[in-house]
């Protein structure tokens, strides 16, 4: 049996080797990668995201653990991925993750991946997509994708994942810290974590101030741009189908709260569904990775065709201010493309 067949058929020492040659973009991992896409689109990507010190993690653990007693799916495989900081020594990831779910990393129902961010900006890594691809070909239903938590930049996961929780808690600035972050844009579900601390309602009341602030003033649970991204037509008719995000409260380390997340999470999923944007969603993403990689690709061929001298010769010009950099790039690519404009 072939490295694929051993992967659809659940082989979890298969699914780690092959993750593996995806993320050193290997090309018989490609290949294997295109064999395993006719099966995907059927998991569920659930992104958490949020400031370092939120309590990401222990959501996630919390997250996991409640997801394997529920009733309504009793066999149902749940895989982790966790974007770690890259390490400044080794260039690995910072296997954090792993060592708080350790007790959950025997259990044949899970699968849990770090992946090092490798100097990625958006939160994930370069290859996060494609490991949740081969995931998702796998057969886990739910894919769990913790981001880096570095603030503001991690805006990736809202291009790949269906339901975004951003995690915010009490006690990590003033209480509109998390607004100026940029990132409650993209949440679908708000959660401030740690809410037996100090200062927790004020947060709560802060995010809530600002989502009815936004409701207010036409931007629709700030993160409208989000549903209308994935072929919602801005219309008076979307009033009523638009997605609220909701302000919920946990406290991790003590299981509280995550029952009534996951009751959101499954509200939001049945959301997606009943106003078609699922596969809207989905789509768009496909696009997007087409997009970036014919960009990349185009962009590695040039380099191939072109004398290093040239582009040495070019990049002088520059510096010295002879020639700007966007007329530099019409006469270079003038030189390899004919139907571009070399004047």
């Amino acid at each position: 049996m072939d490295l694929v067949q051993k992967v659809l058929s659940g082989d979890k020492l298969a699914l780690a080797r092959l993750i593996t040659q995806i993320e050193n973009q290997t090309e018989r991992g490609l290949e294997m990668l295109d064999e395993l896409f006719p099966y995907t689109g059927r998991a569920h990507f659930i992104g958490i995201t949020g400031s370092p010190g939120a309590g990401k993690s222990s959501l996630v653990n919390q997250l996991v653990q409640q997801l394997l007693i529920r009733p309504d799916k009793p066999d149902a495989r749940i895989a982790v991925i966790a974007v770690d900081p890259t390490s400044p020594f080794s260039g690995g990831a910072v296997l954090g993750d792993r060592v708080r779910m350790r007790d959950l990393m025997t259990n044949p129902r899970i699968f849990i991946r770090s992946m090092a961010s490798r100097g990625a900006l958006g939160g994930l890594a370069h290859t996060t997509s494609l490991v949740a691809q081969v995931l998702d070909a796998a057969g886990f239903e739910t894919i769990l994708i913790e981001t880096v938590g570095a603030g503001q930049t991690e805006v990736d996961i809202a291009r790949l994942a269906h339901t975004v929780i951003v995690v915010e808690a009490p006690g990590m600035g003033d209480d509109i810290q998390a607004i100026k972050a940029g990132i409650l844009e993209i949440a679908d579900i708000l959660v401030v974590n740690k809410s037996d601390h100090f200062g927790a309602e004020n947060t709560v009341s802060a995010l809530r101030a600002t989502l009815e602030l936004a409701r207010l003033g036409g931007k629709d649970a700030l993160h409208d741009g989000r549903v209308l991204a994935n072929g919602a037509q801005e219309t008076g008719e979307m009033e009523d189908s638009v997605w609220r995000p909701q302000v919920l409260q946990t406290i991790a380390t003590q299981s509280s709260g995550i029952d009534i997340l996951l009751d959101e999470i499954n509200r939001h999923r049945a959301y997606l569904t009943a106003h078609h944007l699922r596969e809207q969603m989905d789509n768009q993403r496909m696009i997007t990775e087409f997009n970036c990689l014919m960009k990349d690709q185009l962009y590695n061929s040039w380099l191939d065709k072109t004398p290093k001298n040239q582009i040495d010769a070019m990049l002088g010009e520059i510096e010295k201010r002879k020639i700007s950099p966007h007329r530099a790039v019409k006469q270079m690519l003038g030189d390899v493309c004919p139907c571009h404009d070399k004047n």
